[in-house]
């Protein structure tokens, strides 16, 4: 998808000095291997302010996933293993509260929309089954209730006939009809925040033009915060009120999306933009592709990440690796090129 306008940021006074309902603090995330520990996440700290989208950029392997995963603990363990950090969320750690709890939060406060809604969704219970099964659980509705419930959200995410639909299995929709019924299971219990993660990237770029604008119109009327994770930096232009960059386990910048896309300052996300596809007139120009590989993460980051890929980058990003330098008060960088003392020398 081609960058359209930049949405215009949410990230004001008023935004900024509210109480985060999300706050994550240095996060740090492992996989036990034969080979030694897969460093995934490292020391990741973000906020998510009430009614914000948040979106969460970076190529495959860059530990998207694995974080928004970290925070309601659903990787298994072992070979996962959250070594350090804290989730705040409603006056309380994520990463200490005993599992009966954090189910209770899992689909209760805290909706997820995982990538994949064929695996997602399991081919032997119907749709109204599965939609039923967390408002039964969560507000211990009876059955009558429960389908009635059902069948509304099928209608909010603009499923037709939902009455009618609730009696069908997964195979019998679409895949974009699929991923509307894994939004209404998410939007079951009414949280204050919702998780995508690549919510559309199985889809046709068409299904994923309605799905985003499906999300764009439930948050306009629910008000819920929202993480949006994707590999696609033209999505979240359109949607997003502010955007982390991740590479290599942390991240690299963290922005308004204005201030990202009008002045993006890490090398990495430079890059990113770049590979976004452009025309020129009637013909689309030459695809660009960021060159070298995505880091090894069998150790403990010693230098900058991205250093072996960027044409920017000097001695002391090979042997060291850099804070996240406040550019603006609504952008920062993980970037030597921002240290002020490197600047001003």
């Amino acid at each position: 998808m081609a960058v359209g306008t930049v949405r215009s940021s949410k990230v004001s006074a008023e935004l900024e000095n509210a109480a985060p309902v999300l706050s994550v603090e240095n996060l740090e995330t492992v996989f036990l291997t034969s080979e030694g520990a897969v460093h995934a996440v490292n020391g990741v700290s973000f906020s998510l302010q009430p009614g914000e989208l948040l979106g969460i950029v970076g190529e495959s392997g860059s530990g998207k996933s694995v974080t928004m995963m970290s925070l309601l603990k659903l990787l298994p363990m072992p070979p996962a293993e959250i070594r350090s950090g804290t989730v705040g969320f409603d006056g309380k750690d994520l990463l200490q509260v005993d599992q009966q709890e954090l189910r209770a939060i899992r689909g209760g406060d805290i909706g997820f929309i995982f990538q994949d809604p064929m695996t997602s969704l399991n081919p032997v219970f119907t749709v109204g089954f599965q939609i039923m099964e967390p408002l039964r659980m969560h507000l211990g509705l009876n059955k009558a209730n429960a389908r009635k419930r059902a069948a509304e959200l099928l209608e909010l995410v603009g499923i037709p006939s939902a009455s009618q639909r609730l009696r069908d299995y997964p195979h019998q929709f679409s895949g974009g009809m699929r991923q509307r019924v894994m939004i209404a299971i998410a939007l079951a219990c009414d949280p204050k925040v919702l998780i995508a993660d690549e919510a559309t990237t199985a889809l046709d770029v068409t299904v994923q033009a309605q799905i985003i604008e499906l999300i764009k119109d439930l948050r306009e009327k629910l008000g819920m915060a929202i993480i949006w994770i994707t590999h696609d930096l033209g999505v979240v232009a359109g949607i997003a009120d502010r955007v982390a960059v991740m590479y290599g386990g942390q991240i690299v910048e963290y922005a308004s999306v204005a201030e990202l896309y009008d002045d993006p300052r890490h090398p990495y996300t430079k890059a990113l933009l770049q590979t976004l596809p452009r025309h020129e007139g009637d013909r689309m120009e030459r695809l660009v592709s960021i060159p070298g590989q995505a880091p090894n993460l069998s150790g403990p980051l010693q230098a900058c990440p991205f250093a072996p890929r960027c044409e920017s980058a000097h001695d002391r990003c090979r042997q060291e690796n850099p804070p996240l330098f406040e550019v603006s008060p609504v952008q920062k960088s993980r970037c030597w090129l921002e240290d002020q003392e490197v600047v001003n020398a």
